[in-house]
């Protein structure tokens, strides 16, 4: 009897170092979204919705077409974005917002935090390393992103109802799912 149990022993034994190695060779930044597709994929933000065509005023003052060059319909989100923070969207061209002084003190009026990207990435790394997953689900490449972040998740129709009860308008809202 006594060897049957020393046989036991042994293969737990091993079966726990085999274990132990496999949780060592996990990767030192862990991943909450585990996706394995190749290659980059498609960029959602570069399929951007065009303005809505305008009759000039004239036809005969149009310019003439220049191939190559903007047109009038084309989006511009960085322009429009700068020009709804109270920015100039012609300092984009001769260099950027940096030098757009309206938009640069709209944008720090509640002061700014030095070193915040720093600051923000170590707290995501930390976070990450916390909700990494179990030696299983790491074993087996489950997605652990939803279960992390759960706690941090925004109810949408909820905040509707908060906006709504505040006064706020929302014209145009999808429908709660079944």
């Amino acid at each position: 009897m006594l060897g049957k149990t020393n046989r036991f022993g042994a293969r737990a034994l091993c079966l726990t170092l085999c274990l132990g190695a496999l949780v060592a060779c996990t990767p030192k930044n862990p991943r909450l979204l585990n996706l394995s597709a190749p290659g980059p994929g498609p960029d959602e933000f570069s399929i951007l919705p065009t303005k809505p065509l305008q009759s000039p005023e004239s036809y005969d003052a149009l310019p003439a077409p220049t191939p190559g060059m903007a047109n009038r319909a084309d989006a511009t989100p960085q322009a429009d974005a700068v020009a709804a923070l109270g920015g100039n969207p012609a300092a984009l061209a001769s260099g950027g917002g940096a030098r757009d002084a309206a938009l640069i003190s709209h944008t720090t009026r509640f002061g700014v935090t030095p070193g915040i990207r720093q600051t923000l990435a170590a707290a995501d790394l930390e976070f990450r390393r916390r909700n990494d997953g179990r030696v299983l689900e790491r074993l087996f490449d489950v997605n652990v992103y939803y279960r992390a972040y759960k706690k941090q998740e925004l109810d949408q129709y909820r905040e509707l109802e908060r906006f709504r009860r505040a006064g706020v308008r929302t014209p145009a809202v999808p429908p709660k799912p079944q």
